[in-house]
């Protein structure tokens, strides 16, 4: 009996049981610790991989001028009606889509946010969409009388990809057809 008594007294066994228990849980704990934190990480890096994608394919969508700015002046009223510029697209080469493009126009007094433009594409198919090997020549309805040495700016705004300012200064005559610099 006394034999039993001390066994039942000796904690030993139940000791090495609880800690047996405690260290299965905190292994659970720790194993979905671990799969939510890399739950997240996997999120986190697929994220990171759309917006660089949608950033490089942003950059690289835009467009250049190509050649000179060509003012007309077709009223015979010194002023500039129409300006005239070649697009092609940058090194990216993602097509554009021309008719989703905007062109807006500031001068010291007057900003235009959506003037009336045309294009007509050459050396390519006659889509609307601006290829590589394609350039676009764009004609600019000046939405103001544009005398002689005035400043103005034209942002050339695509629906993807960086906007093309283009700053200029008109030359002290007005001529049918000049370069603007």
């Amino acid at each position: 009996m006394r034999l039993f008594n001390k066994l039942l007294k000796d904690e030993r066994a139940f000791t090495g049981l609880e800690a047996a228990i405690v260290l299965t849980a905190f292994v659970v704990v720790a194993a979905v610790f671990s799969y939510v934190v890399l739950g997240a990480g996997f999120f986190t890096s697929e994220k990171s991989k759309e917006v660089i994608h949608t950033g490089v394919e942003q950059a690289t969508s835009s467009a250049e001028v190509v050649g000179d700015i060509i003012g007309r002046e077709t009223t015979d009223d010194s002023y500039i009606d129409y300006i005239n510029f070649t697009v092609e697209l940058t090194a990216g080469n993602n097509p554009l889509d021309l008719d989703q493009a905007t062109i807006s126009y500031t001068s010291s007094t007057k900003h235009e946010p959506s003037v009336t433009w045309g294009y007509t594409v050459f050396e390519g198919d006659d889509d609307n969409m601006l290829e590589q090997h394609e350039k676009a020549e764009i004609q600019v309805t000046v939405p103001e009388n544009l005398g002689t040495y005035t400043e103005f700016q034209l942002e050339f705004k695509p629906n993807v990809g960086g906007t093309l300012p283009i700053s200029r200064t008109t030359p002290g005559t007005i001529d049918a057809i000049m370069r603007l610099y």
